[in-house]
């Protein structure tokens, strides 16, 4: 998938992914790694937002709000019959979540705020 088009921020901390909710059986992959869920919101340059699950193997060093990167990310559809219903969806799956790295935040000192003197001066300007 090309995700260069997306903004991902961690909505839900990585879990455990139950195989059975009623056991609390834990789902693991074929080398017996824990799979982990981590929420993600995936947002577009228009302003689209669509929140997805995405499963990965092992925990994650992520955590909520963080923007992240979904490494390896495959997205592939599912359909089941559960008591004689259909249900269907597209599943993710990646390899790693990881921080996308340190934000631009404008420190409060980037832009002195007026002094007095400044503010009598653009006060005497308007007067």
């Amino acid at each position: 998938m090309d995700l260069s088009a997306l903004t991902f921020v961690c909505v839900a901390p990585p879990r455990p992914k139950l195989v059975n909710q009623d056991t609390g059986e834990v789902k693991v992959d074929r080398a017996g790694n824990t799979v982990f869920t981590v929420g993600l919101s995936a947002a577009d340059s228009s302003g689209r937002v669509d929140l997805v699950n995405v499963s990965v193997p092992g925990d994650q060093a992520v955590g909520v709000g963080q923007i992240v990167t979904p490494v390896g990310l495959v997205a592939f559809p599912w359909e089941q019959v559960i008591g004689g219903e259909k249900r269907f969806g597209v599943a993710f799956r990646a390899e790693r979540v990881v921080v996308a790295g340190p934000v631009a935040v404008p420190s409060p000192d980037a832009s002195p705020a007026p002094s007095a003197s400044s503010a009598r001066s653009a006060a005497a300007d308007v007067a």
